[in-house]
């Protein structure tokens, strides 16, 4: 049986609303997921919403997030990709972060 090349899954929390608390516009959404599936072919969305409680500063923020992820090879230029696609994600979603992790997984 071959062996599996080493893979990694890069999650992305993506806001639902604003800091202000006005709703996100669709078009940031599906531009987001346009790139990811340009990019990777395949990408995975869990649209229960998560939320979360943040600080800032003196300032609080409660969230309500989605998740985003994708399996890919274990390769520096997609960790790349994901380092500077974050910077976009920051401006488009206006953001004072975006939480994007990552992990190595192994696919079975």
């Amino acid at each position: 049986m071959p062996e599996c090349a080493p893979y990694r899954r890069f999650e992305v929390l993506l806001p639902l609303y604003f800091n202000d608390g006005s709703e996100l516009p669709q078009e940031a959404f599906a531009e987001t997921l346009a790139e990811l599936r340009e990019r990777f072919g395949d990408l995975s969305i869990e649209t229960q919403a998560t939320r979360g409680l943040s600080e800032y500063g003196e300032k609080s923020y409660k969230d309500h997030l989605i998740r985003v992820y994708v399996d890919v090879p274990d390769e520096p230029q997609h960790r790349q990709f994901f380092v500077d696609w974050k910077v976009r994600l920051k401006e488009r979603f206006q953001q004072i972060d975006i939480w994007l992790t990552t992990y190595a997984i192994e696919v079975l």
